[in-house]
C-alpha cells in the first residue's frame, strides 16, 4: 500500500475490532456498568476498560457515576454520534453513502399490536412521567405507555410539567405519581430504568419484558456547572427524547408478529 493511501475513517477503525463491535453493540441496548460488560463480553475487565476508553476518547462512548453507588460508572452508547460518524464514513467512501446512511424518521407503528412500555425512576415525579409522556406523543398513542417509581413522590415536579406544556405542547399537570407495586401483574415488553437506584430494586414484570437501563441524573438534584432548575429539566428531557427516537425502530412488530 502506498503511505499516501487515505486511513480509513476514526469510526471504521474503532468500530472495526472485534472486542469494541461487542462493546458498541452491547450498548446499543442499554447502559452497563464495566463489571456487566466484562460478564457479557467474557474478556479480562482491564482489557474491556482499555477498549473502552479508546471508545471514549473516539466520541462514540460516554460515562456517567451511578447515583446508586458513585464507585461506580455507567457506560452509555452516544447513538447521535454514532449516526453522524456512520454518515461521515460512508461519505468518505462515496459522497451518496452519507446520504444513504442518513437515520429515518420514526416508523409508523402499527395499530394491530401495541407494545407495553413501563418507565421507572425512584420518584415518578419528572424522569419516568416526563419519558411517559414523549413516547405516548411520539407514537400517536400507539405505543401502550406508563410509568411508576419506587418511592413516588406526592406530586409530579412543576419544572417537568411546565417543560412538557411548553416546549412540546404536552399537559401532564393532572397526573400523580404511582407506585410499581401498583404495576404487578401487568404485562409489559419493555421494562426501562432511567435512575441507576431503581434499577436495583425494579421488581420482577416476568421473562418476556426486556429490560434496558437509561442512566440519567435526577434534574431536581442535579449537581454539575451548568444551571440547575428548569435548564437541568431541558437536559433531562432532551436526553430522553433523544433515546425514545432510537428506541422506536425496536417498538415495531415484526410482520410474524402483526396479525391479519
Amino acid at each position: 500500500m502506498r503511505s499516501s493511501d487515505p486511513a480509513a475513517p476514526a469510526f471504521v477503525q474503532l468500530a472495526a475490532h472485534p472486542l469494541r463491535w461487542r462493546l458498541l453493540t452491547e450498548l446499543a441496548a442499554s447502559d452497563y456498568r464495566v463489571r456487566e460488560l466484562v460478564e457479557r463480553a467474557g474478556q479480562p475487565q482491564n482489557l474491556v476498560s482499555y477498549h473502552l476508553r479508546l471508545l471514549r476518547d473516539g466520541g462514540l462512548v460516554t460515562a456517567r457515576r451511578s447515583s446508586f453507588d458513585a464507585r461506580d460508572s455507567y457506560y452509555h452508547l452516544d447513538l447521535e454520534q454514532c449516526a453522524r460518524a456512520l454518515g461521515n464514513a460512508g461519505t468518505a467512501l462515496h459522497p451518496a453513502l452519507g446520504v444513504a446512511l442518513t437515520p429515518p424518521p420514526p416508523p409508523s407503528l402499527p395499530a394491530a399490536r401495541r407494545p407495553a412500555v413501563l418507565f421507572a425512576c425512584t420518584g415518578n415525579s419528572a424522569r419516568s412521567p416526563i419519558a411517559e409522556a414523549l413516547l405516548r406523543h411520539r407514537t400517536d398513542g400507539r405505543v401502550e405507555v406508563t410509568s411508576a417509581g419506587s418511592h413516588p413522590k406526592p406530586r409530579l415536579h412543576a419544572d417537568a410539567v411546565q417543560l412538557l406544556r411548553e416546549q412540546h405542547g404536552i399537559d401532564i399537570s393532572r397526573q400523580r405519581p404511582r407506585h410499581l407495586d401498583t404495576l404487578f401483574g401487568r404485562r409489559f415488553d419493555y421494562v426501562i430504568s432511567l435512575c441507576d437506584k431503581v434499577r436495583e430494586v425494579c421488581p420482577d414484570f416476568g421473562d418476556q419484558a426486556q429490560l434496558i437501563h437509561w442512566s440519567i441524573p435526577d434534574p431536581a438534584t442535579a449537581r454539575d456547572p451548568d444551571p440547575v432548575g428548569y435548564p437541568a429539566f431541558a437536559r433531562t428531557a432532551a436526553e430522553i427524547d433523544s433515546r425514545i427516537r432510537y428506541l422506536l425502530p425496536l417498538l415495531v412488530p415484526t410482520p410474524q408478529e402483526v396479525q391479519p
